[in-house]
């Protein structure tokens, strides 16, 4: 427990160390557990029914992925999202980052990002982000959610 009160909680393989970092990470499902003066506060019930809620709220991110799955992009349509990410919006995406995605997206390295879907496009770029340094990745992986839910068919 931290000098403010707030437990550090380990999640998903990522220690959550500030409200911010998991509500990034899967919005709406962390609220700080304040135990500074709970004596009979216990971390594992909380963490219980933190985990239950979690796994209700990630059904919208199942969803979202399903429906990226399903959604196929022309060529033309892939590289008019590559060309608006990168040069059009101000989405203050990493402009040397372009080529990477491009090539990440109509080359893909895994077998099933092959489809071209709007979810192998969410890959390329989020493997592209993967060369940044943390926080600068952290930031376009943020970004790219709101860019990509603006998309809605191609």
């Amino acid at each position: 427990m931290s000098s403010s009160g707030l437990a550090f909680v380990y999640a998903g393989g990522f220690r959550i160390n500030t409200p911010c970092q998991f509500v990034n990470i899967v919005s709406g499902v962390y609220t700080p557990v304040l135990a500074k003066h709970s004596k009979h506060f216990s971390l594992e019930d909380s963490l219980a029914v933190d985990v239950d809620r979690m796994q209700r709220n990630l059904r919208p991110l199942k969803q979202q992925v399903e429906q990226w799955r399903a959604m196929q992009l022309s060529t033309a349509a892939a590289k008019l999202l590559i060309y608006q990410a990168f040069i059009e919006e101000e989405s203050g995406f990493p402009k040397h980052l372009a080529r990477r995605v491009h090539k990440l997206y109509f080359q893909p390295v895994h077998e099933e990002f092959q489809p071209r879907t709007m979810w192998s496009l969410s890959n390329a770029f989020t493997s592209a982000f993967k060369e940044l340094e943390p926080i600068p990745q952290y930031k376009a992986t943020a970004k790219l959610a709101e860019f990509l839910q603006a998309v809605r068919s191609f």
